[in-house]
């Protein structure tokens, strides 16, 4: 589902640019709004379609998804913690999707490197990034499951 940006909606903030993983958002330098420049290398991980502040990018739907003739919207709602994506049939009816926001505010997970101390030799040698975080490691009994990692299963969604 590749994205598309409403240029009415744009108002050239940037975050789409920002957070795009294939670099395919960019500021167009005359209009100062976002377009997708190759929306055939989208990766669809709809980060754009999240960080938007102005819902101005939107998604094209696979006929799997939701059948011609159809919108999808998306919603993200920060004092609730919650992105809801509606889908529009051409028939009229709607079909809305709640989901809980579990990303973490920009820069939130990052380590202050200064307060770190720097790697060990044996870290060094290891095939392990340096600031890996410890529940993606393999070395501490195997792999590791979201029960093992203290989260729980509340309404069909872990936390």
């Amino acid at each position: 589902m590749p994205t598309f940006v409403y240029m009415t909606r744009c108002d050239g903030c940037g975050h789409c640019v920002d957070i795009c993983p294939s670099d395919i958002m960019h500021i167009d330098k005359v209009n100062r709004r976002a377009y997708n420049i190759e929306p055939t290398h989208c990766w669809e991980c709809m980060s754009c379609v999240k960080a938007c502040p102005q819902n101005a990018i939107d998604v094209r739907g696979y006929a799997d998804f939701s059948p011609l003739g159809h919108s999808v919207r998306v919603d993200r709602d920060e004092d609730k913690g919650t992105i809801a994506w509606s889908v529009k049939y051409r028939d009229g009816r709607e079909k809305s999707f709640l989901s809980p926001i579990t990303t973490k505010p920009w820069g939130s997970c990052t380590p202050n490197l200064k307060e770190v101390e720097g790697p060990t030799q044996e870290q060094r040698d290891s095939q392990y990034l340096f600031n890996e975080p410890k529940y993606i490691r393999f070395d501490e009994g195997g792999l590791h499951t979201l029960e093992s990692n203290g989260l729980t299963l509340k309404q069909g969604v872990y936390y």
